[in-house]
């Protein structure tokens, strides 16, 4: 007994007549050539994958460079922080005073009201001034001086330090007591 095909089958009953056979097979025929032609767009899609494979890469690098960003950013608000901290934990009392402290600051000159101590301190070093928030505060030098090596902006006056001088070519000239700089 021969086997028929599901289409000689179908014939023979009469549920199909040869022009549904005829267009069955060519619609067969396109899908087998639609497979093929599939298996050939095979190397399309390996240009594809590499393009993803490019466009990844790419996005990594975006993403690295904005992580940097954002470290740096943190960074910097941390060295404010601190910054705030040590201005805070340090800043010596302003004694109000008759004399005036002149400094720039952007341009600008300013004014501070201070003891004598502060300004005498001030002026050999031992003292430094610094702003914090539009607000200025004086700090001891060695504050200053770890505030400048974090960011020097913050930092508006610090003297280098003097202590007496033996060798003062000057020190037989004295200076009258009504002179102020």
């Amino acid at each position: 007994m021969a086997v028929k095909s599901l289409q000689e089958q179908l014939l023979g009953v009469g549920l199909v007549d040869k022009k549904k056979v005829k267009k069955l097979k060519a619609e067969t025929l396109q899908q087998k050539q639609k497979i093929k032609k599939g298996k050939m767009l095979a190397t399309d899609d390996t240009e594809r994958q590499e393009s993803l494979k490019q466009q990844r890469l790419e996005k990594a690098e975006k993403d690295r460079a904005l992580n940097l960003e954002r470290q740096k950013l943190a960074e910097h608000k941390a060295i404010q922080g601190q910054i705030r901290q040590m201005i805070e934990q340090n800043r010596i009392r302003k004694e109000d005073g008759d004399i005036a402290y002149h400094f720039t600051d952007s341009k600008k000159v300013k004014q501070l009201y201070i003891s004598q101590s502060m300004h005498d301190d001030l002026s050999r070093g031992r003292l430094a001034i610094v702003k914090l928030e539009q607000q200025y505060e004086i700090v001891p030098e060695p504050v200053a001086v770890k505030i400048n090596e974090r960011d020097a902006s913050y930092v508006l006056v610090c003297n280098n330090r003097v202590e007496s001088v033996d060798d003062d070519p000057y020190a037989d000239f004295k200076i009258p007591d009504d002179l102020m700089w």
